[in-house]
This record gives C-alpha cells, structure tokens and sequence, in this order.
C-alpha cells in the first residue's frame, strides 16, 4: 500500500509539470490535528512568486476534487531554496561537489549528523566526504539533508550586477 506521501507526490507531480515546474519535493506533516502539505518546486530559471500563486491554485483546485487529506490542512508552495532539501539520488547527484548537512534516521558511529561535501551517487547510496573520510550513506537512511549555501559566490555575483550598472 502506498503511503501518503507517494499518493500525495503521483497527485501533484503532473499538475506542477504541467505548468512547466518541476515538484522538487514535498512534505507532508502531521502535529496533532494540525497538517502541513508544504511543496516546493523549481523550474529552470528558478521560481518567481507568481509561479509559487498559479501552482498553489491548481493543487488546491485538485486537493478539492481528490480530497486525498483528512480534515483541514495548510498549504504552501515555494521554491526550494538555497539551503534546497534533497529527497531523489538525481537531487545529490546533480550536487556533487556541494558540501550538505545530513541528519540520519538512526546513529551511525554515534552520530547523527554530517556535514561533508558530497563526492558520488551510486546504487541507491550517496558518497559524502566528511572530515577527509569518505562516508557511504542510504538514502533512505537520510532523515533530512539540506544543500549549504555558498554565500560568497552570491556576494561576488551581487558585486558583478553592481559594476556592471
């Protein structure tokens, strides 16, 4: 049977496409009687506000008709970010050589949180360098992993607008 999540994603998944985003992830959460279904999403140029509003729509039209969730829930839409969570081995494939903080579902070596640059994905399983030592790690063990902003390349890319002007 599939989860909630999944049947949550294959629903959304073609309404985001078809207003030419991609679902980059999605979150559903549950506290108490409170539900959050928070969606981000991306495009190739990135994400302006307007296609946060026109995607929002859609979903919820959809959420209307599926009802797919119990009771009240909020919805958000966004882009993901520059601390951009990763969710599919295409996400931390297409970040090799980004450095990433890792919190595991379980402790490893006593740990449950890494922060390392990533160096390979394969078979399921990302490679991270962490401390100088490589780290082979699940993916499905990975509890939550968020890309580390390089603000300094921002801050030089600001300077170069800047000049240019």
């Amino acid at each position: 049977m599939a989860s909630k999540q999944e049947i949550l994603h294959n629903l959304i998944e073609p309404v985001v496409a078809s207003l030419g985003c991609e679902l980059w992830g999605l979150e559903y959460l549950t506290q108490g009687r409170y539900t959050t279904l928070r969606i981000f999403i991306d495009g190739p140029s990135g994400v302006s506000l307007e296609d946060c509003e026109k995607v929002s729509r859609q979903i919820s039209a959809v959420m209307d008709v599926e009802d797919p969730i119990d009771g009240e829930y909020t919805l958000e839409v966004s882009s993901p970010g520059m601390d951009r969570p990763l969710y599919a081995p295409s996400h931390y494939a297409r970040y090799v050589g980004e450095t990433v903080n890792v919190r595991l579902r379980m402790a490893r070596d006593g740990r449950r949180r890494f922060k390392g640059e990533i160096v390979k994905v394969e078979n399921g399983d990302v490679v991270i360098n962490v401390e100088g030592k490589d780290l082979l790690l699940p993916i499905d063990a990975i509890d939550k992993a968020n890309i580390v902003p390089r603000y300094d390349e921002i801050i030089s890319k600001i300077d170069e607008l800047k000049e240019k002007k």
